[in-house]
């Protein structure tokens, strides 16, 4: 074989080598872009497959809870931390479960509750860890 025909089998098997190697790439970027997509939808769809479907609003009883905003948020802040104080609130939202309103909260020592609150944002109940 001559050298030009050397060189120009080399530079086809290389550039070869590098396009498949792009292709590849291609494909495994776009299975992982994919697989990420599908995921991430399917747990903002359906809170059951969330990463803990226990920390978020949720359906029980037929009731889908929903996030506390602007005023109901705020008075039902302010009873939680009324009512255990040092505590971080983690989220309020409608309750599913009985009461009107529930607010999440880590207390000072680092444990979970449950605050219950009635329509007018008293409190009926702390409950320990998440309900």
């Amino acid at each position: 074989m001559k050298f030009g025909q050397k060189a120009l089998l080399s530079s086809a098997l290389v550039g070869a080598a590098i396009a498949g190697g792009a292709v590849g790439a291609s494909v495994l970027g776009t299975a992982q872009a994919q697989t990420s997509s599908t995921s991430s939808t399917a747990a903002a769809s359906d809170p059951s497959t969330a990463p803990d479907a226990n920390h978020g609003p949720h359906v029980a009883n037929g009731i889908t809870e929903t996030p506390l905003t602007g005023d109901d948020l705020s008075k039902a802040t302010a009873a939680a931390q009324a009512a255990v104080p040092g505590a971080t609130i983690e989220r309020a939202e409608t309750d599913a479960e009985g009461a009107t309103y529930e607010v999440h909260v880590t207390k000072s020592d680092g444990s979970e509750a449950t605050v219950k609150l009635d329509a007018s944002f008293s409190v009926t109940s702390i409950e320990d860890g998440r309900a």
